[in-house]
């Protein structure tokens, strides 16, 4: 399945039905008067989000959607039967903005939530509201209210605990396929991965949700490389696993060009909880593993945890490290085999 996370669509609620223009006709009733129904309220337009989706790729090819219109009214007083609102289901994540992008109108975080967004027409009135003491025969009649419309935006931001980021062919694939059940593509070239990748991290006990973004250059906020349009899928994170490539001409600079892009992306992503890694630490000795995390604690301030994506040399002190930041009350000293059912992991 191909991933979209953007998608622009046109949505029109429907109209209100007409009312009846009708008079009452039965054998033996001399003043039958008016008895024509109002007519029926147009469907809604209604999103919700449901479970099983991660992709927009749905309204690439279904862009226009208009609820069912109500039906008219009829004699003897009766309504018009309303039109069936439409629900337009959307993955857990997404944000429905205005036409122009400036304003987000919903936002969907967990699963089952509903929303009304255009509600359709009322229905007209039938002649049978128009009469009065003065109107004793009224021919009026209500041809119904006309529904809602707008073009809108969706746009998706994964839902997950923990982000990955780096440069390019820092290692974040190799690191999430080890982790988790995710299958993401690893290559020897730059920009291996072209789209975001979510995990499902199970250790000591615990379960949570890793997302791996594009790599990110220098100059990515301005369109650079694949850009910066894959960080709103980390915006929710609770914390960031920054990998750093051990083997690159300079982690410390790599760190800093990194956080330089965070930081003008906004969002407050740079003000997120980080964890540091150097990876591909299995190439390196003891005495050179040391020099280069002592260089990379220096420019970040924080301590650097030395890890192999490819041996899973640690990768238990990383994990540890993401738990204790996604839920600093949780115990560090779980068994994985205590025979208890996971936590359930929430990402808001």
């Amino acid at each position: 399945m191909h991933f979209l996370d953007q998608a622009k669509i046109y949505v029109r609620s429907g109209t209100g039905g007409p009312g009846a223009v009708s008079f009452r006709r039965e054998k033996y009733i001399e003043y039958g008067g008016p008895d024509g129904g109002d007519g029926g309220k147009g469907g809604d337009i209604v999103f919700e989000a449901v479970p099983g989706l991660n992709t927009l790729i749905d309204f690439r090819y279904t862009q226009h959607f208009r609820a069912q219109r109500g039906k008219g009214g009829a004699g003897q007083n009766k309504t018009g039967a309303g039109g069936n609102d439409l629900v337009i289901k959307v993955p857990v994540g997404t944000q429905v903005l205005s036409e122009d992008k400036d304003h987000v109108l919903m936002d969907f975080t967990r699963v089952g939530e509903r929303k009304v967004f255009l509600r359709g027409g009322d229905g007209g009135r039938g002649n049978m509201s128009y009469k009065s003491s003065t109107n004793r025969a009224p021919r009026q009649h209500g041809t119904g209210w006309p529904g809602e419309e707008a073009w809108l935006w969706l746009r998706l931001k994964l839902l997950a605990d923990a982000g990955l980021v780096g440069l390019p062919n820092a290692g974040k694939s190799t690191f999430i396929n080890a982790v988790t059940n995710a299958k993401a593509k690893v290559g020897d070239y730059a920009f291996t991965t072209t789209r975001p990748q979510l995990g499902v991290v199970k250790h000591r006990n615990r379960e949570f949700v890793i997302a791996d973004i594009p790599g990110l250059i220098e100059g990515a906020a301005d369109g650079a490389g694949i850009g910066d349009r894959f960080l709103g899928h980390i915006e929710r994170c609770q914390v960031l696993l920054h990998l750093v490539d051990a083997h690159g001409d300079d982690p410390a600079t790599a760190y800093r060009t990194v956080r330089a892009e965070l930081e003008a992306y906004g969002a407050d992503l740079a003000d997120k909880r980080e964890v540091i890694a150097l990876n591909k630490a299995d190439l390196l000795d003891e005495e050179l593993t040391e020099a280069l995390s002592a260089e990379l604690a220096e420019a970040s301030g924080a301590e650097v945890l030395p890890l192999s994506g490819a041996t899973g040399q640690g990768a238990a002190a990383v994990l540890d490290r993401l738990i204790a930041a996604i839920d600093p009350a949780a115990p560090d000293d779980i068994d994985d085999d205590d025979g208890e059912e996971p936590v359930e992991w929430s990402p808001v």
